[in-house]
């Protein structure tokens, strides 16, 4: 289903993002996963990419596996990293040619592989150009791609200066983005005042919020290195530094997510949207701490 759709049909979506594993193995145990979520009615599961060719394929196959073997609506990630015009030209006619409708569109940074990668090689440096881009093309039968961005409610790691950040922000908006899926964020008052600022600044279209669980002291680590800037409460790190392990660090996550995703129903948020860390168990378990079995229920709420 294409995201205008998605939006014009429910007050409030819910969605789960997943990455592609770098075996057939892991794909296939990634493919259960997501499968088994179908139970939950998502309004769509999106797929990250890798630059540089790295995952590339099989985010690709990965989407469209998702598009014809479920019933879920599937985004694919696009970053600007490591693509000739060509080459972008391919990737928007295959997807079209797939049945994809709708894409999640980037800047991206190189791959760590390749630390002295010139960027002058990419035919678009910044997500508001690749925006232009995909919307200047046609998706499947000729109906327009369904396009997201990126916000950051504590602030892009790139741009220090939050004035400019907006400024940026709404370029891609007034490129022809159809909604904004936020970063992770850990204090609902960040994605409050980020929310407002759009407003200020003229951004009318759906911002979904991006929420990631806690589930283990060395993920967290590992989430401050993927989100640089993230900020973690206090009142949260005193809460894991009690935990004696790994399970009840898990518990105070999805305690602290699920308190995360009632205040912003509850603030008329337009959407959550789950990182999952190509894992279901957290996020069924904030479902189930919300009293819901699906997200059609949630909806309706």
């Amino acid at each position: 289903m294409h995201i205008q759709d998605i939006f014009a049909q429910h007050r409030t979506t819910f969605s789960f993002e997943f990455f592609p594993p770098k075996t057939d193995e892991a794909s296939e145990e990634l493919f259960r996963t997501i499968a088994a979520l179908q139970t939950l009615q998502p309004s769509f599961v999106s797929v990250t990419y890798g630059a540089g060719g790295s995952t590339r394929d099989r985010t690709h196959d990965l989407v469209v596996r998702i598009e014809r073997e479920t019933n879920l609506t599937a985004v694919s990630h696009l970053t600007c990293v490591c693509h000739t015009l060509s080459e972008m030209a391919a990737i928007v006619d295959r997807y079209a040619a797939s049945g994809i409708e709708n894409i999640l569109a980037l800047g991206g940074d190189p791959p760590r592989s390749m630390p002295n990668y010139d960027r002058s090689k990419d035919a678009f440096r910044y997500a508001e150009q690749l925006v232009r881009y995909l919307r200047s093309r046609s998706g499947p039968n000729g109906r327009p791609f369904g396009i997201g961005v990126a916000g950051f409610p504590e602030g892009h790691p790139g741009c220090p200066n939050r004035l400019k950040e907006m400024d940026y922000l709404k370029a891609k908006v007034d490129a022809g983005a159809d909604y904004i899926c936020t970063q992770l964020f850990f204090d609902n008052r960040d994605f409050y005042d980020f929310r407002e600022r759009c407003e200020l600044a003229g951004i009318k279209i759906p911002i979904i919020a991006g929420i990631m669980p806690i589930t283990s002291k060395k993920g967290m680590i590992a989430m401050a290195e993927m989100a640089a800037g993230t900020r973690y409460p206090a009142k949260l790190l005193r809460a894991i530094s009690r935990c004696a392990d790994d399970e009840a660090v898990a518990r105070v996550g999805i305690s602290w997510a699920t308190e995360q995703c009632a205040d912003l129903l509850h603030n008329g948020v337009r959407g959550l949207h789950f990182y999952t860390l190509n894992k279901s168990d957290a996020t069924l378990r904030i479902y189930h701490n919300l009293g819901v079995e699906n997200s059609v229920a949630l909806r309706a709420g």
